[in-house]
């Protein structure tokens, strides 16, 4: 069953701002000083809270996103920062001419916050995002890898049953889609569901294509329990216990999420 902030924007944005100031923007700090000047991408930045903390640093925040009606949210939700010039929001590809353009190597700090399991070809996406950064820039990823009880996101389908039933998403795609329609599902949420299985990334994934990218893995934090379960499902976040970390494979099965930042 969709959960409350699968719904309800004003609950999304509320929880992306405190998640952000509490987990996202100190997890920066740790390699990068966030303050007044600097300026901030967002990726996939849906309503736009994960930036306000940002801002309220002085930073000047540009966040963009592929879905219309959510860049409208986020310049309704955040029509005082846009007005003060503190912020924008465009409903544009990064990889579209006029942005790279406008944007080229301009960039401290690009945000990408449970954004690159939904993106396609990320082997070409990841090196491409040097091309926005300043020099010494850095790159924020968190994302929860894809062998992850609910690394699927099956949590956003809207039978119950399907949603809360974990692991069920790695099974071969013909089984998982069957499931999917045999509960009932909306053919729109198993196209998105399917999508998400298209584009999974594990952790070992990601860390190769960082590496192939000429990248350095500046800190990295792996969480038993995801810091956003806190809203979702009123869990308390949990750090990994580190020697799992270091097992490649099967730690992706029992981490929630995991934050990076690279330069």
């Amino acid at each position: 069953m969709a959960l409350k902030q699968h719904l309800d924007y004003k609950v999304r944005f509320d929880q992306q701002v405190e998640n952000s100031a509490s987990y996202v923007l100190p997890f920066i700090e740790e390699t990068k000083q966030v303050g007044s000047g600097m300026q901030i991408l967002e990726i996939g930045t849906g309503e736009g809270g994960v930036l306000l903390p940002f801002m309220e640093r002085g930073c000047h925040c540009v966040g963009v996103d592929l879905a219309p009606e959510r860049i409208d949210i986020a310049n309704e939700l955040l029509e005082k920062q846009v007005k003060e010039g503190k912020a924008e929001f465009l409903c544009i590809n990064i990889f579209d001419e006029p942005f790279l353009k406008r944007f080229k190597g301009i960039f401290d700090v690009i945000i990408l916050k449970d954004v690159i399991e939904h993106v396609h070809q990320q082997e070409e996406f990841i090196p491409y995002l040097k091309k926005l950064l300043k020099p010494g820039g850095q790159v924020f990823f968190g994302f929860p890898p894809w062998y992850m009880p609910f690394g699927g996101h099956q949590q956003t389908a809207h039978k119950k049953w399907v949603s809360v039933l974990p692991y069920y998403h790695i099974l071969p795609n013909f089984l998982y889609k069957g499931i999917l329609k045999l509960a009932g599902e909306h053919p729109a949420i198993i196209a998105d569901l399917m999508e998400v299985k298209e584009t999974r990334i594990t952790i070992e994934r990601f860390e190769r294509i960082v590496k192939e990218s000429g990248y350095k893995i500046l800190k990295k934090q792996h969480y038993l329990i995801n810091p956003i379960y806190k809203y979702k499902f009123g869990l308390k976040p949990r750090v990994q216990w580190t020697p799992i970390t270091y097992i490649p494979f099967l730690r992706n099965f029992v981490t929630t999420c995991v934050y990076y930042t690279i330069g």
